[in-house]
């Protein structure tokens, strides 16, 4: 039977710290208060976040969840010791989820896992993750922080979210729309966006982080923390101005495997390398690990962070549209008679 210990203890000295985790919430209050919606109620510090849905926008609607994390790109963010960013990269994994469907996030929570409070650090994840909030439109409607001493060390952490959004039943998109003759067409991603990290940091384990790169004219960490595109906003527009029959958001197995996803089993899309040249971050991967370029292809995302898939017709206002808003986009295949699989072909331009 263990001897009780000599003196009082408190939760402190085990390694939790009640008063920075109060500390850490006060400081997050004005970033959430910036990630909000009409619709929330209350504030943070309940025991459930509460949101208002107006029934009356809606005639038989349904609600889509996702939830996600960021993965080993924190190593990064934590070996440069910057956070403000990393929140971006949350949001952008489960929002651009949920309007793959055609939904509208509505709000979404976080949980921080943390192997020590540090309340001016949790407050720069969250101010990015209000951040990416209000680029997508959602409300940030609260979370959670957890202090894991002894499993977690003093300066690691792990980020979580999950989102939910809102879609009326018959705009639902997905692959009962997708025909044969419809276009594809490719929305630039802002870099490698939250996937395929285990890999690169395997290979530029030698490389410091801080130096500056030739090729790509800014310090590698900065190339590698370049925060994900959110295209929820962007996607909703399109989907609202035109006719669009599927999106699918290109992260964790490539361009691809993703798009296949939205696919009915009597096509196959057939996309031309040749429409794109990726940006010189993914050169760089492939050429010090020497990855074959089908490894690369079905690791990261090569350039497109989301895919289109609309009629012919439809075309010329989509990509007017999203040239107004500032979103590179292309076209870069079609739909064809097949299996249900997703094809590349030809090279990338020079």
């Amino acid at each position: 039977m263990s001897e009780p210990v000599s003196e009082r203890t408190t939760y402190a000295a085990a390694g939790v710290d009640i008063d920075a985790g109060e500390a850490a919430v006060e400081l997050m209050k004005p970033w959430v208060a910036k990630a909000s919606r009409p619709e929330v109620v209350g504030g943070l510090g309940g025991f459930a976040g509460l949101f208002a849905l107006d029934l009356s926008r809606w005639r038989k609607p349904l609600l889509a969840s996702s939830t996600d994390g960021v993965g080993t790109k924190l190593a990064i963010a934590q070996a440069l010791d910057k956070h403000d960013t990393i929140g971006l990269d949350l949001v952008a994994m489960v929002a651009d989820d949920l309007v793959v469907c055609g939904a509208e996030p509505l709000f979404l929570q976080d949980y921080v896992a943390c192997g020590k409070v540090v309340p001016e650090r949790l407050a720069e994840i969250v101010s990015g993750i209000a951040e990416g909030c209000r680029q997508a439109g959602c409300a940030l409607v609260g979370g959670e922080t957890a202090e894991h001493p002894g499993m977690l060390g003093p300066t690691e952490y792990d980020v979580a979210g999950t989102a939910v959004g809102i879609v009326e039943s018959d705009a639902l998109l997905g692959p009962d729309r997708v025909a044969v003759g419809d276009v594809i067409l490719a929305l630039g991603s802002s870099g490698l966006h939250s996937n395929g990290f285990s890999l690169v940091r395997h290979v530029l384990a030698d490389m410091p982080l801080t130096d500056v790169v030739d090729e790509l004219s800014a310090p590698l960490g900065e190339a590698l923390l370049a925060p994900t595109r959110i295209y929820s906003k962007d996607c909703l527009a399109l989907a609202a101005a035109t006719e669009v029959h599927a999106f699918a958001h290109v992260t964790g197995g490539g361009l691809a495997a993703n798009l296949a996803r939205v696919l009915p089993a009597g096509v196959d899309a057939m996309l031309d390398r040749s429409s794109w040249r990726p940006a010189p971050i993914f050169d760089l991967v492939a050429r010090v690990g020497r990855i074959e370029p089908a490894e690369c292809e079905r690791t990261f995302n090569m350039g497109v962070g989301m895919v289109a898939v609309l009629p012919p017709a439809a075309v010329d206002g989509a990509l007017a549209l999203l040239a107004e808003r500032e979103v590179p986009a292309w076209v870069a295949g079609e739909i064809v008679a097949g299996t249900g699989a997703a094809r590349l072909v030809g090279s990338h331009s020079d």
